[in-house]
């Protein structure tokens, strides 16, 4: 039985790629009695007659998935967050990166059309990335009109499987575009009355690249919810925490309203960002109501 790897998903058709080349499938009806669907990423079983008609028959075990977007076996998540339209949103990378360090995947912050750092933003910018960088992340500024910026990503990707990652309009498919020459992936301009950028990528798809390895184009999104999430692990979510929870008092500590925290202590000394445990005690309510709404 031929085996391969979903590079794409759109319309209902999953196109596989192996060594017979890329075949356009079909997932058998008992995937939807079983409530599993393929993702871009899955390494699957098929058969077929031909290069247009074929059918998915087993998916292998994943190693790690996410749900938004919907994509299989990365190696890396490259969260991407303009300076400046749409404005840097340090919350809403809180979020992905809660996202993705719960399914195990090494994330890379990508700070993108860094051209735009002048002075009114140029603070924040050292601000937040010397922040991140301190708690252990890898922290890269490009532009797509910087060259340099592109030739020192260009090794973070080589080889690996990579998905992109972050807000409408901060720039993913223009920066694939610059990576892929020839791809011509749809870009559009951000929207000036809703602050964000506009949807142009409709459909997940691994690119593979001319140095070798995958990158996962996505929609971009808005929000993430934490749906699979509990709270009690939310700290283990963020790496600053993790080191500091074994000098708390109690086993346990959710670093919410326990006395004698490790992790409240380091913030009130500046260990930990206050930005970050906000952002934390925000998640963590946010999980708490939606237990207890369903």
């Amino acid at each position: 039985m031929p085996k391969g790897r979903i590079i794409k998903a759109l319309s209902g058709f999953y196109y596989v790629e192996s060594d017979e080349g890329i075949v356009q499938c079909r997932a058998r009806g008992n995937f939807r009695n079983r409530k599993i669907t393929p993702y871009v990423g899955d390494w699957v079983e098929y058969e077929a007659e031909n290069h247009t008609d074929g059918y998915i028959l087993a998916i292998d075990e994943r190693e790690n998935q996410l749900v938004r977007p919907p994509v299989a076996n990365v190696e890396q998540a490259v969260l991407i967050f303009s300076v400046e339209d749409p404005k840097f949103s340090p919350v809403l990378l809180d979020r992905f990166l809660v996202h993705v360090e719960a399914n195990g995947i090494e994330p890379l912050i990508c700070m993108s059309k860094t051209d735009l750092n002048h002075d009114g933003i140029r603070e924040e910018l050292e601000y937040f990335e010397d922040a991140y960088t301190r708690i252990g992340y890898r922290v890269l500024r490009t532009s797509i009109y910087l060259e340099e910026t592109i030739e020192q990503l260009k090794p973070y990707l080589t080889d690996r499987v990579s998905v992109f990652a972050g807000q409408s309009g901060v720039g993913k498919s223009s920066l694939l575009n610059i990576l892929k020459p020839g791809v011509e992936i749809k870009t559009d301009e951000t929207s000036k009355s809703l602050g964000r950028g506009k949807h142009t990528t409709r459909h997940v798809e691994l690119i593979p690249l001319n140095e070798g390895g995958y990158v996962a184009d996505t929609p971009g999104f808005s929000s993430l919810d934490f749906t699979g999430i509990e709270a009690i692990h939310l700290g283990d979510c963020f790496p600053e925490f993790q080191e500091l929870s074994h000098d708390c008092k109690f086993r346990g500590c959710q670093h919410i309203n326990e006395p004698k925290c490790r992790v409240k202590a380091a913030v009130d000394e500046g260990q930990v960002t206050k930005e970050r445990y906000e952002h934390y005690v925000e998640f963590h309510e946010e999980i708490e109501q939606m237990k207890r709404r369903y």
